[in-house]
């Protein structure tokens, strides 16, 4: 990029880098959802802040405690199958604050 103004600075985009807060600081939220998926039904875990590394991983673990397939993407975790009662379960023994939403 050029700019004649002598007193231009470039942002780069670099970014404070988010912290994640302790386990029992995050407000989690875990749903059923079955829209736009051809009637299959994934449990949706929202309300993760921190880094997405950290976020991964946390799907991750909880992919491989329910022995299932999922993803992480747009700050939601999405797991597939009504998995609500072991997810909840798992997260409140690592210390996380859940609450079932949704119907």
């Amino acid at each position: 990029m050029y700019s004649t103004n002598p007193d231009f600075t470039f942002d780069t985009g670099n970014e404070e880098e988010l912290t994640t807060p302790v386990p029992n600081q995050q407000d989690l939220r875990i749903m059923l959802d079955k829209k736009s998926r051809a009637g299959k039904k994934v449990t949706l875990i929202t309300g993760f802040i921190g880094k997405n590394e950290d976020l991964k991983s946390l799907g991750n673990l909880l992919k491989i405690k329910c022995g299932v397939g999922g993803t992480v993407k747009d700050g939601e975790i999405l797991i597939q199958g009504d998995f609500r009662d072991r997810i909840l379960n798992l997260l409140v023994e690592m210390g996380y604050k859940v609450k079932k939403a949704g119907g």
